[in-house]
C-alpha cells in the first residue's frame, strides 16, 4: 500500500472519531449543567480545554459563553477540531481514497456531512442542539459499522484502527484531566462534596461508559473506580488500556518497527502501573499522569508517521 493511502486511512479514522467525541462532549455538558447548581464553576470553558483549543478560541471569541463555545466546537470552520471541519476533512480524504473503503462508507459519510452543513447553524441554539449531536453520533457510528462489517482486514484497515484508537485514547485522557480538575483542586469557598458523584458520572457519560462501569465495577460511582475503569480496564472500548491494546494488536500485520513497539510498551506500562489512590491524594498526580500519557500518544503518532507515511 502506498504511504499516502495509509496516511489517509489513518487520518480518516481520527477525524470521524474526533467528530463523534466532540458531539458527545457537547451533549453531556449540557445535561451536566442542568444537574449542578449555578454556583458550580464548571460552565462551558472546560470543553475548550478538553479539546486543547484555548489559544484558537481566544483568538476568535471574546468570552466563553455557551453559544460561543457550542458554535466553535460544532460548526466554526476556523476551528480545525470542530465537528464540521472534522467531517469535511474526513470527506476530502474519502473522496480521493474511495477505492480503499466500501462504497457505502461514502454514502453514509455524505449523509452526516450534509446534515451538519444544513442544520449546524440552527443547532447552536438549545432547542435543536440535542437532536443535532445525537444525529452526528449516530452517523459516525454508522460509518464505523459499515467499515467494520465490509472492509477487508488488510494494511489499510489496520491504519484506520491505529488512527481511531490513538484519537480515542487521547480524548479519554483529556476528559479525565480537565473535567476532574475542579474535584481534585476545589475552590475553598465551595463545598463540592455533594456534587462529586454527579461530575464523575458526567465523565463516564462523556464516553458512554456509565452502564459498562456499573457492570464491571459493581459499585457506586466514585473517583477511584472511574479512573481505574477508564484508564486500566482491558474490555471497555474507550478505556486507554483497551485502545493501546488495539494498537498493539495491529503491529503483527504491519512492517516491523521497533520504535513503535517500544513506544506502545512504554505507554501501556505507564497506564497499567498507575497507582489510582495515590493519584487522587496528590494535587498534581492525575494531571501529571495524563500529560505523560498524552506525550506517549504523541510519540506513537510520530513513530507511526515516520515508519509508514514518509514519502
Amino acid at each position: 500500500m502506498l504511504s499516502r493511502v495509509a496516511e489517509n486511512l489513518y487520518w480518516f479514522g481520527r477525524y470521524v472519531q474526533r467528530a463523534e467525541n466532540t458531539a458527545r462532549l457537547i451533549n453531556v455538558n449540557a445535561n451536566l449543567m442542568l444537574d449542578l447548581p449555578r454556583r458550580m464553576p464548571l460552565g462551558w470553558s472546560p470543553l475548550i480545554e478538553i479539546v486543547g483549543a484555548v489559544p484558537k478560541f481566544r483568538e476568535l471569541y471574546p468570552e466563553a459563553t455557551e453559544d460561543n463555545v457550542v458554535r466553535f466546537l460544532m460548526v466554526d470552520p476556523r476551528n480545525p477540531g470542530s465537528i464540521q471541519t472534522s467531517l469535511h476533512n474526513a470527506r476530502e480524504i474519502l473522496r480521493v481514497s474511495r477505492d480503499t473503503m466500501p462504497r457505502d462508507t461514502w454514502e453514509r459519510l455524505n449523509d452526516i456531512y450534509f446534515y451538519v452543513q444544513e442544520r449546524g447553524d440552527s443547532a447552536v441554539q438549545r432547542a435543536g442542539r440535542q437532536a443535532f449531536v445525537q444525529q452526528v453520533i449516530s452517523g459516525a457510528l454508522l460509518v464505523y459499522s459499515v467499515l467494520t462489517s465490509n472492509m477487508s482486514r488488510d494494511v489499510g484497515f489496520q491504519m484506520l484502527r491505529i488512527g481511531t484508537n490513538i484519537e480515542q485514547a487521547d480524548m479519554t485522557t483529556r476528559i479525565l484531566d480537565v473535567r476532574t480538575a475542579k474535584l481534585l483542586k476545589p475552590d475553598d469557598k465551595l463545598d463540592l462534596t455533594p456534587f462529586e458523584n454527579i461530575v464523575w458520572m458526567s465523565v463516564l457519560r462523556s464516553l458512554t461508559a456509565y452502564q459498562m462501569y456499573r457492570r464491571h465495577m459493581r459499585t457506586r460511582v466514585n473517583g477511584a473506580g472511574v479512573l481505574r475503569f477508564l484508564l486500566q480496564n482491558r474490555d471497555f472500548p474507550r478505556s486507554v488500556m483497551f485502545c493501546l491494546g488495539n494498537i498493539a494488536s495491529t503491529l503483527p500485520q504491519l512492517p516491523n518497527n521497533r520504535t513503535i513497539e517500544r513506544t506502545i510498551d512504554r505507554t501501556r506500562a505507564l497506564v497499567r502501573d498507575a497507582n489510582i489512590e495515590a493519584l487522587l491524594k496528590s494535587a498534581d498526580g492525575l494531571p501529571g499522569l495524563m500529560d505523560e500519557i498524552q506525550i506517549g500518544l504523541a510519540d506513537m503518532h510520530t513513530a507511526v508517521s515516520a515508519a509508514y507515511f514518509s514519502a
